[in-house]
């Protein structure tokens, strides 16, 4: 689907979202937006683009229909987005991202291969797409959503946190590769967030993933802190930003003590 209406960036910073329609990505566009941003909202999810544009007013933004596992959607829907900017754009925000809990040898090939293709690949995808674009923009970003299980790897949750990893460690190769070239690299890592991924992924059994985190009290962080997160990084410094309290808290304890950090998710996940 090519950008809708006839909205244009005027000259404003751009800014294009994958898996905009809803959560952490909608909550960046709102965040974006209101500093004058002009927003590409990239997703599956037709009626949640159409929601998400209306949300911050059509004149703010364009909608995209993009399967972040196909090359030739990302540069057709990125050359429809230049159009609109004028060949500008600030900030490509890979978020699109999708998680199946359980055991590695309970897991299909299907749902191993769909977080790959999605969590992984399509990160990749978008860096490729977007590189002339970025580098055609002067202070251009590029901002990729991980987790916090792409620091410390919790057990039901393998095939999604080596997708984290690769992430985490894709921005940390793309910091140095895209320094030559003047476009900032930026990863943000998440503690478990209130998005729709909650009520999709799943431990065991049929209960969610959102129920089983209330039933052992684990925190869960609003979309809202991590559009904040995102745009303190693209106006700050360093490479790496940890998003909720417990996500920093793992972080400083696994410099510290990796093991017991390692033991106590794994008692903790276990119970669930």
């Amino acid at each position: 689907m090519a950008a809708s209406g006839r909205a244009r960036a005027d000259g404003r910073r751009t800014i294009f979202i994958t898996g905009g329609a809803s959560g952490i990505g909608l909550a960046t566009a709102k965040r974006f937006s209101r500093e004058g941003w002009f927003v590409g909202f990239a997703d599956i999810d037709a009626k949640g683009l159409m929601a998400a544009l209306e949300a911050i007013g059509a004149a703010n933004g364009s909608t995209h229909r993009l399967d972040v596992r196909h090359r030739s959607a990302w540069r057709a829907e990125l050359a429809a987005f230049a159009k609109l900017t004028d060949g500008r754009l600030d900030v490509l925000l890979n978020n699109a991202g999708l998680a199946r809990g359980g055991y590695l040898e309970a897991q299909s090939a299907e749902e191993v291969d769909l977080q790959i293709d999605v969590n992984l690949k399509g990160v990749l995808n978008g860096c490729q797409a977007a590189f002339d674009l970025l580098c055609a923009t002067p202070g251009a970003m590029v901002v990729n959503v991980a987790s916090v299980a792409g620091v410390v790897a919790p057990p039901r949750m393998a095939v999604y946190a080596a997708t984290k990893f690769a992430v985490r460690g894709l921005s940390e190769a793309l910091e140095a590769e895209y320094a030559r070239v003047g476009v900032g690299v930026r990863c943000i890592l998440p503690w478990f967030i209130d998005t729709p991924l909650l009520d999709k992924a799943r431990f065991s059994g049929n209960e969610d993933l959102r129920v089983s985190l209330r039933h052992q009290k684990v925190p869960v962080y609003p979309v809202e802190e991590v559009a904040e997160a995102i745009w303190r990084s693209v106006h700050g410094k360093g490479l790496h930003h940890l998003v909720g309290g417990q996500a920093r808290r793992i972080g400083f304890l696994n410099r510290l003590a990796p093991a017991l950090v390692r033991n106590r998710l794994r008692r903790q996940v276990e119970e669930m």
